[in-house]
């Protein structure tokens, strides 16, 4: 007896499948937690901060996005990012934007010269790690800058900073003031 498989038995089997998938997407949805379909977990600037200030960012670790809030809360943006690479890299908490810089230049900080001794100094330009524009955090070593390797986004790849793609960092350093509020979580 030769078994052969009708389309009907396929979209009977599809639309089973289909069903036992939508179970875990819905036990979620009704866990409370609010997620846009790309999976960054929503977050609101009050849960963090006691007033919005000159702006807000958030940075989620986790969801790898960075949320931004500009001073009278009008504008919300949410941007994909990578994150450092391990728990002993990444810095929590709150900081500030202290300086801006459109093309920096990047200098290894010393404990990767530890680990890569030969590693130099690069000024700006297509090689350079922190893209086309950096924002200083009020913490030494630690940047929301840009990157040229647009495979870092979305996954753990830097040694403490907060990387974005360089157009979306050149659009949220134009909106993101001196002084603006950060948290890292």
């Amino acid at each position: 007896m030769s078994t052969r498989f009708t389309r009907r038995a396929a979209l009977t089997l599809g639309a089973a499948a289909t069903g036992s998938l939508m179970v875990p997407a819905m036990a979620r949805a009704q866990d409370g937690a609010r997620r846009n379909i790309s999976s960054f977990a929503m977050q609101d600037w009050r849960d963090h901060f006691d007033a919005l200030g000159k702006a807000c960012i958030v940075c989620d670790t986790t969801s790898r996005a960075l949320h931004f809030w500009n001073g009278d809360g009008s504008d919300y943006r949410i941007y994909p990012t990578s994150v450092p690479l391990t728990e002993e890299l990444t810095k929590r908490g709150y900081t500030k934007i202290v300086r801006k810089k459109v093309g920096p230049s990047w200098t290894p900080t010393p404990s990767q010269l530890e680990r890569y001794p030969d590693w130099k100094p690069i000024g700006p330009g297509p090689d350079n790690p922190l893209g086309t524009h950096a924002m200083y955090l009020g913490w030494p070593a630690y940047i929301i800058h840009g990157t040229h390797d647009t495979r870092k986004i979305g996954r753990k790849s830097s040694d403490g900073c907060i990387g974005l793609y360089n157009e979306k960092i050149e659009e949220l350093f134009a909106v993101a003031p001196i002084g603006t509020q950060v948290r890292v979580i």
